[in-house]
């Protein structure tokens, strides 16, 4: 099975599903990766982009990712892009991917850029175009430090309805985590390893497992 995930900035995906993306290739699925954004000068030092994009290949390699492709947007401003640029992007790679599972950063964020890439990547995951793009199920995650910053406003709520137990990943998942070094906070802030072990726990519990990743089922054709 070809599995994809998408994320806006490139520690997305380990905060809101490393574990499953690691328990997916131990299964021996193919893992894909689709990096919104990257940084740009002037925001940001030569050093410091070179720095994240090291990051980038490291984690990758780390999860046993089969390809991961940057779209190399302005980070930080998505939503003064026109959204054909995220559709058009997205588009081409689930095409020429055609995986059966995506994986993709949940809409009601607190982050902008989060919101831009979950309304472009459901445009053209219509129900009407999966089954020709080979798509069977999308799935949002959480992300900490963003999610649950989000107002307390029903629509933007994160409300998950299908759990992955990770048990045998999670401590993977803070490694691999520890290898984003320019993004990584230290206890007790969100991006932690507490944090991530204290909401991986929580969601277990939810399912009576050790640890576990929770999901919103946005979609599923059949």
């Amino acid at each position: 099975m070809k599995v994809l995930v998408i994320s806006v900035h490139p520690d997305d995906e380990t905060l809101g599903c490393g574990g499953t993306m690691l328990k997916h290739v131990a299964s021996g699925d193919e893992l894909y990766w689709f990096i919104a954004t990257q940084t740009h000068e002037p925001q940001w030092d030569k050093a410091t982009i070179a720095a994240k994009a090291t990051e980038v290949e490291t984690v990758a390699a780390a999860y046993g990712v089969r390809e991961f492709h940057k779209l190399g947007l302005p980070t930080t401003q998505l939503d003064a892009l026109p959204l054909d640029r995220m559709i058009n992007g997205i588009r081409n790679f689930v095409a020429r991917v055609c995986p059966e599972v995506i994986y993709l950063i949940h809409g009601g964020d607190i982050h902008t850029d989060h919101h831009a890439i979950f309304t472009a990547a459901l445009s053209v995951l219509k129900p009407f175009y999966m089954q020709k793009l080979g798509v069977r199920r999308v799935l949002s995650y959480e992300t900490l430090s963003s999610t649950e910053a989000a107002p307390a406003l029903l629509h933007r709520h994160f409300a998950p309805n299908v759990f992955i137990d990770v048990s045998p990943y999670l401590e993977r998942k803070i490694e691999i985590m520890n290898l984003y070094t320019s993004e990584l906070h230290a206890d007790p802030l969100p991006r932690g390893p507490g944090a991530i072990r204290a909401l991986a726990r929580y969601r277990g519990a939810t399912i009576a497992t050790d640890y576990a990743e929770a999901f919103m089922l946005i979609r599923e054709v059949s």
